[in-house]
């Protein structure tokens, strides 16, 4: 967000958290790059008036398979962002503003977001999803008939929705759309697992052309699929309720930080892309390393934590579990926890298979040691190779789509977790639904195991300052 201008910084040199709202425009910006920072005179409803920033711009609004533009301008109070902004229409001249559950006569928008406004868990980009949800289910803005609309204009496109006496008619969307980003064997292993586990009404498949896993979509167009729509335009993701991202940009010839470096270049042009495009989405990573570019992502999207997500250890807590009720002849809940390296370790669950009760980690105990030594080594040989990553990643995005409430052990934010204090991504046991994760409650760990998850939180945290985000 471009906030160079001198009347934007005179203005915002004004603001009492002036550090912290410039941190939230740049987040802003890089999921909703159109909405523009202006200076503005607000006049308050006992008349008296402040000079204040504005944020003008258009929000995509889906009605009638179609996507339109609908003008809005949010007022930032100087005290921004710890109250909310003041948010309203701003018809052009061929528009009428419809009142509404949301939106008064004069164009002022009430949202449950805006009511119980709480920073830093409310955010701009939570209240501009929250928005473009409740405006599909009931658009506040159609046409003048004057019947000389521009079709040029994209904001024209309003005068083409169908209001009737009974309300808004509502196109018929897909009720469970997936998305699967980056080609390449990943790729396409989790688009065929997606479709078998027959939980999705589409799945789009988007070859990225700067990633170095391509591959794979030409072939879904020469075989057409069911449901499979092939692309390479990331705009093909929009509404999508679960997006898996398996893109990297490998190179042989580079340091492992130029690796990774260019991986989260390769993020910071699809991530906020991919937020804008689905705001309510759970985002899936599977790309690699695992646990950073989950981080990465998360910072780039501007989400809530519980809605980024990495596959991370989920493949290897599932071979756990079968390996102590198959071979071993244990039937408790397990999973492996901490970060995908040689550093990650087993926990069990207190709760038996199958149980109705809520899942929860057992305290440390040594007696469960050995038997999950024992799982590990019959497991250590079994790899992780794309097909089988593929089959997790289908598991995980089924838990969310089906709204399973299944716990998988995947890649999230981990502070605060078991003593965590720092800003790290590890896989830990979290309970996977609609609405994204939610972790299981924290617990001591052995000595061994503890110090496993301290030298990863330490690992990974070096990993991060060395990156540039």
């Amino acid at each position: 967000m471009d906030l160079r201008s001198e009347k934007v910084q005179r203005i915002l040199s004004k603001y009492k958290f002036h550090d912290v709202a410039v941190e939230e425009l740049n987040k802003i910006h890089r999921i909703y790059p159109e909405m523009k920072p202006v200076t503005g005179t607000y006049t308050f409803s006992d008349s008296t008036q402040k000079t204040l920033l504005k944020l003008i711009g258009n929000i995509p609004v889906k009605f009638e398979g179609c996507s339109y533009n609908f003008p809005i301008q949010l007022w930032l109070m100087d005290s921004f962002p710890f109250t909310p902004p003041i948010c309203l229409l701003r018809p052009t001249n061929n528009m009428i503003i419809r009142e509404g559950k949301h939106v008064d006569t004069k164009g002022r928008i009430h949202l449950p977001g805006l009511a119980n406004w709480d920073y830093p868990k409310s955010s701009v980009v939570l209240l501009l999803s929250e928005m473009i949800s409740k405006f599909e289910e009931d658009p506040p803005l159609s046409s003048k008939s004057t019947g000389d609309n521009n079709p040029n204009d994209l904001l024209a496109y309003v005068s083409n929705l169908q209001i009737n006496e009974g309300g808004v008619r509502h196109y018929d969307q897909p009720i469970s759309k997936v998305s699967v980003i980056g080609g390449g064997d990943l790729g396409m292993a989790s688009v065929m697992s997606i479709l078998a586990k027959g939980s999705v009404d589409k799945l789009v498949f988007i070859d990225v052309a700067e990633s170095s896993t391509k591959g794979g979509s030409t072939d879904l167009e020469i075989f057409s699929l069911p449901k499979v729509e092939v692309s390479r335009d990331l705009s093909a993701s929009a509404g999508s309720r679960v997006v898996v991202v398996t893109a990297n940009a490998w190179s042989s010839e580079q340091s492992y930080i130029s690796v990774v470096q260019t991986n989260v270049d390769l993020y910071s042009g699809i991530i906020p892309n991919l937020v804008r495009f689905s705001p309510n989405a759970v985002i899936l990573i599977a790309s690699q390393p695992v646990d950073i570019m989950t981080h990465i992502a998360w910072k780039q999207s501007g989400l809530p934590p519980n809605r980024v997500i990495g596959a991370g250890c989920n493949l290897d807590s599932e071979r756990l579990c079968h390996t102590l009720d198959i071979n071993l002849n244990t039937h408790k809940q397990a999973w492996v926890i901490g970060e995908l390296s040689d550093n990650k370790v087993p926990v069990m669950s207190s709760i038996g298979l199958g149980s109705s009760m809520q899942p929860e980690i057992a305290q440390g105990s040594s007696s469960a040691k050995p038997l999950l030594d024992r799982a590990f080594e019959i497991m250590k040989n079994r790899g992780q190779r794309s097909w089988s990553v593929g089959l997790s990643i289908a598991d995980i995005t089924n838990s969310i789509v089906a709204n399973t409430k299944k716990a998988h052990s995947v890649s999230t934010l981990a502070q605060g977790w078991g003593g965590i204090g720092a800003e790290v991504f590890l896989s830990l046991p979290c309970i996977l639904g609609s609405n994204g994760s939610t972790r299981l409650a924290g617990v001591l760990l052995e000595q061994e195991e503890d110090s496993k998850l301290k030298d990863s939180v330490s690992s990974l945290s070096s990993l991060m300052t060395q990156l540039r985000i």
